[in-house]
């Protein structure tokens, strides 16, 4: 059976269908007594109904028991206790299928097997003639290894329309990922609604054109770009997540990556050191050297964009940046300066640590938690803050030594953008190779960790930037089926020698993987190299740019 991400434990019957077979037919029906279970329900009825063209009628457990060929689904208070309310069991048998889930997300999981389990063309959204829905008896028991596993979509660089990230969380959930981080704005774009500062849409979020190419500065495509979410497109993208048992965690970058901002409010940049009142949304990759200054007024002002993300996004986490802020213009500001002296804080480190944890503050006084990238270790790591370790694995151990958590997703393992393969006809090859076997190698918790501080690692996430991909096809090719790897890290109880992990074995039910990819309609990666669409024209064999 060719799961992915692989459970736990399996026990199965690997004959061929006979007698003990489930089949899926007209008269099956969906049992779900308890709230959570018929919330998961009426998912994989529609799901399920879809593909098949069953109507898959509801009905209670104990009208199910009287019945042949049902689905049951129902939460266990035991398993909530033994495996947390991401666990889950299932049973296939000749009558039915029993899914029981320590809470609604075990339920949910639980759900997605039972999908795997079918012929492929159940992810289908109408019904193929001559599909004989059948399994044969199984049972699995699993659990996630960690809490967090979540993938980072960058809306800001490329803004990618609502529709394609609803479907992005339908593909989420297909592989148990739970943790959607929304990169909302940038130096190339400002993505969310703010009603008190609407030029933070209706200028920042359009930029005239955009750089094409990698390390290519004098191109550019002479297209405008941009687009923004309103506050009730991000609360649909937040309930649909939810339905699916997946957190979106928002990210609003500051104080540096904030030119798009400044274009918007000039008064927001160091206009003591720099002339702001020029500056439009960049239309460049890399560092900007245009941060926020530290006034008091501009601290208000992200308090209020805050203020209504708080409004439209409940979780725990709100993720601030926090990197690549070039101090340099903090340096020439007199203002700045004063506050340094103000403060008394080591430098421009010092005054980026005081701004960070400004913020940290004030979301601990709403109940939110701040999580930022390493760079707000830079100048004394604000308390309670959690840090997201992209620059190799060192930030993460340092805070997790610190009693911090951490996510780990460091850029040479496990950026999704950087280039599948060696070679020149890769499409803008960028950044580290990083191919499906590396990614499947890939393991979060350093070796450095033990115990307690290993404990502080709560998951791991994959990043998706989006600076050289335009449309939904070029994301589902830079992710897929890389992602499918990352899933099986994030999921299963692999071992933690990545040498020890069994490569061959995740080939083989890739294999059986890549036909549902293909019914989802994911434009991957094929095993044999990139598609014909993606193949960089007359640059066979050319070295790869990057390290």
């Amino acid at each position: 059976m060719d799961l992915i991400p692989a459970p736990r434990h399996l026990k199965a019957d690997d004959g061929a269908p006979g007698p003990w077979s489930f089949r899926l037919h007209p008269g099956t029906r969906i049992a779900a007594d308890d709230p959570a279970a018929q919330a998961v329900a009426r998912r994989l009825r529609a799901e399920l109904s879809a593909a098949t063209g069953f109507a898959l009628d509801a009905c209670t457990e104990e009208q199910g028991r009287l019945l042949r060929q049902t689905i049951t689904l129902r939460t266990d208070p035991e398993l909530l206790a033994a495996g947390g309310p991401e666990a889950y069991a299932l049973a296939v048998h000749e009558y039915g299928a029993v899914l029981r889930g320590g809470a609604g997300p075990g339920l949910s999981h639980a759900a997605q097997t039972l999908r795997q389990l079918f012929d492929p063309r159940i992810y289908r959204r109408a019904p193929l003639p001559g599909t004989d829905w059948v399994l044969p008896p199984v049972r699995i028991e699993d659990a996630p290894r960690f809490g967090w596993r979540g993938v980072l979509l960058d809306v800001a660089r490329h803004f990618l329309p609502k529709a394609d990230v609803l479907r992005f969380l339908d593909l989420m959930a297909a592989h148990k990922l739970n943790v959607l981080h929304l990169h909302l704005t940038d130096d190339q774009g400002w993505r969310i609604e703010i009603r008190r500062h609407p030029r933070l849409t209706s200028v920042g979020a359009w930029r005239e054109r955009s750089m094409v190419g990698y390390r290519s500065a004098d191109r550019r495509d002479d297209r405008p770009h941009g687009g923004h979410y309103t506050q009730d497109d991000l609360r649909e993208i937040v309930a649909y997540a939810a339905d699916r048992h997946i957190t979106v965690v928002p990210e609003i970058d500051l104080p540096g990556h904030s030119q798009a901002a400044i274009a918007a409010y000039p008064e927001l940049g160091n206009t003591d050191a720099v002339d702001t009142s020029a500056l439009g949304v960049w239309t460049d990759w890399g560092i900007n050297p245009n941060v926020l200054n530290v006034t008091d007024g501009t601290l208000r002002f992200f308090e209020e964009v805050l203020e209504e993300v708080l409004e439209v996004f409940p979780s725990e986490f709100v993720h601030l940046g926090g990197d690549e802020c070039p101090k340099d213009q903090w340096r020439a500001s007199p203002a700045a300066q004063a506050r340094i002296a103000e403060l008394g804080v080591d430098g421009e480190d010092g005054l980026q640590s005081w701004f960070i944890r400004h913020f940290d503050r004030w979301l601990a006084d709403r109940g939110r938690r701040l999580i930022g990238w390493d760079e707000i270790l830079e100048g004394g790591l604000a308390p309670g803050a959690a840090v997201s370790s992209w620059r190799g694995y060192e930030g993460g151990i340092a805070a997790a030594r610190a009693g911090h958590d951490v996510v780990m997703c460091p850029e040479q393992h496990v950026y999704l953008d950087h280039r599948q393969a060696p070679g020149g006809d890769e499409p803008i090859p960028v950044g580290y190779v990083r191919t499906l076997e590396d990614v499947y190698r890939f393991e979060p918790v350093p070796p450095e960790l033990d115990g307690a501080a290993a404990a502080r690692v709560i998951g791991t996430q994959a990043n998706l930037w989006t600076e050289f991909m335009t449309s939904a096809r070029d994301v589902d090719y830079r992710a897929f089926p890389r992602l499918a790897a990352f899933a099986e890290v994030a999921w299963s109880d692999l071992p933690r020698d990545p040498a020890e992990r069994d490569w061959a074995g995740f080939e083989r039910r890739m294999a059986g993987h890549y036909p549902r990819l293909d019914a989802l309609g994911v434009e991957y990666r094929p095993p044999g190299g990139p598609h014909p669409w993606q193949r960089r024209p007359g640059v066979a064999g050319r070295p790869a740019e990057g390290p």
